[in-house]
């Protein structure tokens, strides 16, 4: 993913360093909370079991793999995992683009990890309006079950559960061992905020687990010094909350019913990742976007197929990083930008724009740059911006936060507000994918 952090990105401090028995006795405890219901469902499902296991795409030990849109109970029970997400405005209905000066920038081509910074590893002219999606009425026959209905069962315990997980803690300069849905509470606790919806918090986790998965079975290990992990904490792969920190995040009952709220999402979706035709995909996402997401090839250079831009209404009207205002001056504009001064603000204006309705090219002093390079250098939240100068400053106004690529969170929170289901989301957001149960790393993840 790649991705931003956060939305409310953790404030790391160095925690003084508990006993390697203490996070032992943690680890074994919190890892019997999210396994031990699959390890029951599984024992109840022994005698059914034989009909569903299998090969499958993941491995000889990739058992009871369910592929969308349907989920078999051992009872034989058909239960729909993703619908569609009706009434969701198609990118390019309404909202306009305007640059600076009121010069009118048009898109160049019809409307369809942060960790920011590289795509594999989640603050714009004038979005669209937020829209308000009705959820669906709920199916009057019991066999025809609502999309947002969670499987009735959990999976058997499988390889992928007992994979270790070895993060990088960069502020103590040590490897913490984690099993491989501890990794992904971590992960969610550092990605989203916990007062999040479940239904958003459950579509973090699959795409978070979607990315490790990924690159487990790639055997990638860049970005991580000496190599001696899988992946570091930051947001140059993805933010993770130690399990000592997690711990001491909340006090009391509070500390109870979120913790409770992360392990539901995680133990939900236990072994579930997003795929297209059959293989992991870039399970890229970020904060909060502009009315709209990015299509990848107008961030990074590579094109991929589920990874398109969609409308996000949601964002605007519920993300506090949807809107920001950066003053500086024309000095230290010209100088960030690595542009003579000389050239004056005149010579600011937007050459092209993306399906996003985001800066794709900005003429500057006889230069022109991307709007990637721009954010980038001058430390923006978002590649859509206004601008507006007085006197010897410049005032910046960003819309939406992050690279804009895959997931918005704020969008899929304000998805699950409106009756959204977290496979409807991801659905949304990742373009003709499917979300699979799998028992093991993909054979081959490219």
């Amino acid at each position: 993913m790649p991705v931003k952090g956060a939305a409310d990105a953790v404030n790391r401090r160095t925690p003084p360093t508990p006993s390697p028995w203490t996070l032992a006795a943690l680890g074994a405890l919190t890892a019997a909370a999210i396994l031990l219901p699959g390890l029951i469902a599984h024992r109840q499902a022994e005698p059914e079991r034989a009909a569903v296991d299998g090969p499958g795409g993941y491995g000889a030990s990739a058992v009871f793999t369910e592929r969308q849109p349907t989920f078999t109970t051992s009872a034989g029970k058909v239960v729909p995992l993703l619908g569609g997400a009706p009434d969701v405005p198609a990118p390019g209905d309404g909202g306009t683009s305007s640059a600076a000066g009121g010069q009118a920038a048009s898109a160049s081509a019809p409307g369809a990890s942060d960790a920011d910074g590289s795509p594999p590893s989640g603050r714009e002219q004038k979005p669209a309006e937020a829209g308000h999606v009705e959820p669906e009425a709920e199916p009057s026959s019991p066999s025809s079950a609502s999309a947002n209905a969670a499987p009735a069962e959990l999976p058997p315990l499988g390889e992928l559960d007992r994979m270790l997980v070895r993060v990088y803690l960069t502020e103590e300069k040590r490897v913490e061992k984690v099993p491989m849905e501890l990794y992904v509470r971590g992960v969610l606790a550092g990605e989203m905020p916990i007062g999040f919806e479940p239904e958003a918090l459950k579509a973090q986790a699959i795409a978070a687990r979607t990315y490790i998965v990924k690159r487990l079975a790639a055997k990638d290990r860049s970005g991580v010094p000496g190599g001696a992990a899988d992946v570091t904490d930051t947001t140059a792969h993805q933010v993770y909350v130690p399990l000592a920190e997690l711990q001491k995040r909340w006090s009391g009952e509070e500390r109870e019913r979120n913790l409770a709220k992360l392990n539901a999402a995680v133990q939900q979706t236990r072994g579930q990742i997003v795929t297209y035709e059959g293989k992991p995909i870039e399970a890229l996402f970020f904060s909060t976007s502009n009315g709209y997401t990015e299509n990848s090839e107008d961030y990074w250079d590579a094109s991929l197929p589920y990874l398109r831009s969609v409308a996000s209404p949601w964002d605007k009207t519920i993300s506090p990083e949807y809107k920001e205002t950066t003053t500086m001056s024309l000095a230290a504009f010209w100088r960030k930008l690595g542009v003579s001064s000389k050239a004056g603000a005149r010579s600011l204006r937007v050459l092209d724009t993306t399906d996003g309705r985001r800066i794709r090219k900005l003429a500057a002093g006889g230069q022109v740059l991307t709007g990637r390079e721009v954010r980038e250098k001058l430390g923006l939240p978002s590649t859509q911006f206004t601008w507006k100068v007085e006197g010897g400053d410049i005032e910046i106004t960003t819309y939406g936060y992050g690279h804009g690529v895959g997931m918005s969170q704020w969008g899929a929170d304000g998805m699950a507000k409106a009756g959204r289901s977290a496979y409807q989301i991801l659905s949304h957001y990742y373009t003709g994918t499917e979300v699979v149960r799998t028992a093991s790393l993909p054979r081959n993840p490219a």
